[in-house]
């Protein structure tokens, strides 16, 4: 009599159940301890997908008077390797709907029954008429947004809500493509896995991660070429012979990645050779451009790969915390050309996302010109440069000492000066004020410098006093010295003082 051992796979997509409802599993059907080890986790971390199935599983057979038993085996060993390594000694099948390991029973002269999992919904069906992004949770109506970026409109498809059932179909539709050669799988933990599967970026997150199963799929609906953003032939210019410090920034969904796409296919018409860091790999390129994982490879392994590979721009993708800064300062200062893609809420918070991470001296050599998207456009560009002079706001010579300037690019008028007094850096918006506000900032500042450590910028933007201060010291800014910043903002009648964390 033939002896099946289905793979996790295989049981959790429902496939063991059909191949026996089918007739195609006709002999005894041994699931590895192993197995129900991983399942048993999964439901306590409240995914019962794979215990139904293999009640399901279980019942079916014996309605078919199938032998359907438990076979214990070495704990510390993985499932896969287990079922091969029993396969061989017992001359049994593999069943699963992993491709990958299909092909390596294969390999092995294991007799494997393979087939892909069915699923009666997937993901493809949601993306219609314009939609970017879907958003899909168990418990509720399926939603969508609609648009291009900056200009998009949220919508519910319909009332029904979206069984869990229905929402783990569509997740094993897509990691089971994933796995036979259709994208690829970018990390994978217990509460989230990350997923590009063609043009789709893909996040599943799950309890406890979550407080529900949750899928959420992105995909880019603009393809744009340089040429079609109008940019000034300045900037153009600069892009082209001069630029090589290059910081994209913007709100979510503002369109940098597809600025950085056309930027990338710019600069390899120009007979460049580009590569790409991303985390997951979604920007669409041609196969001209090699895409490396910072999830996959660690920042050294990826420092030296760019260093001997030697490429003339690389993309650096979602720069996110610390270490991705240091790595794209780096590889700035070894002679990599860089195009950094930052999410910022204006265009000097994404140069002060380096203030304190590099000193601040080197920011010129490392960043020499800013791109601020908005609704899809350039809605700012900067350029900045290192001089020594008296700070915007000093009167005193001898206070002379190296300030970043930030200058509008087009204008080339300054708009920030950034310098360190004492042990602080400061960020200070250049532009003509009423001595009323000059006065107001003079006792803001006086105060924050006396009881704050680290980079603040104060600005007045109509009736708001806006104070930007670092993360480490918003609560006690806020806890501390709140009252005492309204006070002062009331008495010089402005409706609201407000805090923020600088981006």
């Amino acid at each position: 009599m033939e002896t099946y051992l289905p793979d996790e796979v295989a049981v959790e997509s429902g496939l063991l159940s059909r191949l026996i409802l089918d007739g195609r599993i006709k002999g005894r059907i041994l699931v590895h301890s192993s197995i129900i080890r991983r399942l048993e986790h999964k439901a306590l971390n409240g995914d019962f997908r794979g215990l139904e199935e293999l009640e399901n599983a279980r019942k079916v057979a014996e309605n078919l008077g199938l032998k359907f038993e438990v076979l214990n085996g070495d704990p510390n060993l993985d499932p896969k390797e287990a079922l091969r390594e029993l396969a061989l000694k017992a001359n049994s099948t593999i069943v699963t709907s992993d491709y990958v390991s299909a092909t390596i029973a294969k390999a092995l002269g294991i007799k494997a029954l393979y087939e892909k999992a069915q699923a009666e919904r997937c993901l493809d069906e949601f993306f219609k008429d314009g939609v970017m992004s879907v958003h899909l949770k168990e418990g509720l109506p399926p939603r969508v947004k609609k648009g291009r970026p900056g200009r998009w409109t949220f919508e519910v498809l319909h009332d029904k809500p979206l069984l869990k059932k229905d929402l783990e179909d569509i997740i094993n539709d897509v990691l089971s493509r994933a796995r036979a050669g259709e994208g690829f799988i970018e990390t994978d933990r217990n509460g989230s896995t990350i997923i590009q599967l063609g043009a789709y970026r893909i996040v599943v997150a799950r309890p406890p991660f979550s407080d529900g199963l949750e899928l959420t799929a992105v995909r880019p609906i603009i393809y744009r070429h340089l040429e079609d953003y109008n940019l000034p032939s300045k900037l153009l210019k600069r892009l082209a012979e001069q630029a090589e410090g290059i910081l994209i920034a913007g709100a979510p969904g503002m369109g940098k990645s597809t600025f950085a796409q056309a930027l990338a296919e710019f600069y390899l018409r120009g007979e460049k050779i580009v590569k790409t860091i991303e985390a997951p790999r979604d920007l669409q390129l041609p196969d001209e451009v090699t895409q490396y994982s910072k999830v996959m490879g660690g920042s050294q392994e990826i420092h030296d790969v760019l260093l001997l590979s030697r490429p003339d721009y690389t993309i650096f993708d979602e720069m996110r915390d610390t270490d991705d800064f240091k790595l794209y300062a780096d590889l700035r200062l070894s002679g990599v050309g860089m195009v950094g893609v930052v999410h910022a809420t204006t265009a000097i918070d994404a140069i002060q996302r380096f203030v304190g991470r590099v000193e601040l001296g080197m920011i010129p050599s490392i960043i020499d010109t800013v791109i601020f998207m908005k609704d899809g456009e350039v809605a700012k560009v900067y350029s900045v440069e290192s001089v020594v002079k008296v700070p915007h706001g000093l009167k005193e010579a001898d206070l002379a000492r190296p300030v970043v300037v930030v200058r509008d690019f087009l204008t080339e008028e300054p708009e920030y000066e950034m310098y360190v007094f004492g042990e602080k850096t400061f960020v200070i918006p250049i532009k003509r004020k009423s001595s009323k506000e000059q006065t107001i900032l003079n006792s803001v500042n006086a105060l924050l410098r006396r009881h704050m450590e680290g980079a603040y910028r104060v600005e007045v933007n109509g009736g708001v006093l806006e104070i930007y201060v670092s993360k480490e010291s918003y609560s006690t800014i806020t806890r501390k010295y709140l009252r005492k910043l309204e006070r002062i903002g009331r008495k010089a009648g402005f409706t609201e003082v407000s805090i923020r964390v600088m981006g």
